[in-house]
C-alpha cells in the first residue's frame, strides 16, 4: 500500500517523466512540421485550450499553413494576447478567438450553436484543452470536474460539430492524449459523475487519458465511411503550465526538471502529425506516440465492451441520449467482444 502511495504521488510522477525525456533525447529523430508542405488556405480549424502551451503552438502552425483558426479559449485576455500573437508571426488575419469553457457543458453547446449558426465547414478538430491536479470538485451539472474538462466536454463539442465535419470531408479529429494512460488498471465510469473516486488527482488525470484514447477508437468506428479521421496521440513531456494545480514543491520541481522536457512547439510535433501530414491519410482509430510512431495502446483502451459503455455514459452525462440534439454518424459500429 505504501508503495502504490509513493508511485502515484505528483513528484514521483515529475521524476519518471524527467527520466523519459532524457531517455527520448536520444531516440528517433520524429516528423518535423517545419518539412511538411501542405497548405491549408479555404480550411476551418477549432484548437481547444490555444491560449498557451502545446494548443497555442498548435493553432500557430495550422495558421502559417493559412487555415482560418479558431482558438477556443476559456481566457478572454489570455486568448486574445494568443491571436494578436498568431496573427503577427503568421501574417494571417483570420485567427480567431472565441470563448469556451470546456468544463462546462453549457458553455460547449452555446459555442457550438454558434459555430454552426455561421455555415462554415470545419476540417480539423483539435481536442488539446486539458487539466490536472485539481481538487475533487462537482460541477454545476452534476459532473466531476477533471473528468468534465477532460472528457466530456470534448466528447460533447466533437458530437456536436460531427455533422458539419462529415460535410466538410475530408476531415480530421485530433484527440490529445498522454502516455500515462498506459498506468491504468480499473475504469470505474461513476467517475465521471463524481459517484466514485479515483486515487488521487494523478490517477484521475491518467484515467482520462485512457478514456480519450478508448473515446477516439469508438468514433473512428462510428465514422467509417464518412471522410472524417479521428485519431488520439501523446505529445511527450512538455514544458507547459499543465501542473499549475500541484503544490508549491511539485511545481518547484517540475521547473527543475523542465530543461530536459520538450517546448510546447516540440511538443506540438505529434498533434500537428495527425492534423495535417499526408502519412495520416486513410489512417484512423489509431494511437501515435509523440515521435509519431504508430503504436498500440494499452490493452484497457482497446476493449470494445468498455468502449461501447464509455460512450453510452458520456452521452448520458452530457445530455446527447436523452435530448437527442447529436448528429447521427452513419458507418458500422465494431462488433463487442
Amino acid at each position: 500500500m505504501e508503495r502504490d502511495a509513493l508511485l502515484s504521488h505528483p513528484l514521483w510522477f515529475i521524476c519518471s517523466l524527467a527520466l523519459l525525456a532524457l531517455l527520448w533525447a536520444r531516440g528517433r529523430k520524429s516528423w518535423r512540421p517545419e518539412a511538411c508542405p501542405v497548405d491549408l488556405s479555404g480550411k476551418t480549424a477549432i484548437v481547444t485550450g490555444a491560449s498557451s502551451g502545446i494548443g497555442k503552438a498548435v493553432a500557430l502552425d495550422l495558421a502559417r499553413r493559412n487555415a482560418r483558426t479558431i482558438l477556443a479559449c476559456r481566457c478572454r485576455d489570455k486568448g486574445q494576447a494568443a491571436v494578436e500573437e498568431i496573427r503577427k508571426a503568421t501574417g494571417n488575419p483570420q485567427v480567431q478567438l472565441r470563448l469556451l469553457d470546456i468544463s462546462s457543458m453549457a458553455s460547449v453547446r452555446d459555442f457550438a450553436r454558434k459555430f454552426l449558426e455561421e455555415g462554415s465547414q470545419l476540417h480539423i478538430l483539435v481536442n488539446n484543452a486539458g487539466v490536472t491536479g485539481l481538487p475533487f470538485a462537482i460541477t454545476a451539472e452534476g459532473l466531476e470536474l477533471t473528468f468534465a474538462t477532460n472528457v466530456l466536454g470534448p466528447f460533447l463539442l466533437t458530437n456536436l460539430l460531427l455533422g458539419t465535419m462529415v460535410a466538410s470531408a475530408p476531415a480530421r479529429i485530433v484527440n490529445v492524449s498522454s502516455f500515462r494512460h498506459f498506468c491504468v488498471r480499473k475504469v470505474d465510469l461513476k467517475w465521471l459523475t463524481g459517484e466514485e473516486l479515483p486515487k488521487n488527482a494523478s490517477h484521475a488525470y491518467d484515467c482520462t487519458k485512457l478514456m480519450n484514447v478508448a473515446f477516439t477508437i469508438k468514433l473512428a468506428q462510428r465514422l467509417q465511411g464518412t471522410g472524417v479521421l479521428a485519431n488520439v496521440l501523446s505529445p511527450g513531456v512538455v514544458r507547459t503550465e499543465i501542473l499549475r494545480n500541484y503544490g508549491r514543491a511539485s511545481r518547484l520541481l517540475y521547473r527543475l526538471c523542465s530543461p530536459f522536457m520538450r517546448s510546447p512547439q516540440k511538443g506540438a510535433t505529434s498533434t500537428l502529425y495527425c492534423a495535417v501530414a499526408p502519412e495520416v491519410e486513410g489512417i484512423s482509430g489509431k494511437y501515435f506516440d509523440s515521435n509519431c510512431t504508430l503504436v498500440l495502446p494499452q490493452d484497457l483502451a482497446q476493449d470494445r465492451g468498455l468502449g461501447q459503455r464509455l460512450w453510452d455514459a458520456l452521452e448520458k452525462a452530457t445530455g446527447l441520449k436523452t435530448e437527442g440534439s447529436h448528429q447521427a454518424v452513419s458507418g458500422p459500429l465494431g462488433r463487442e467482444r
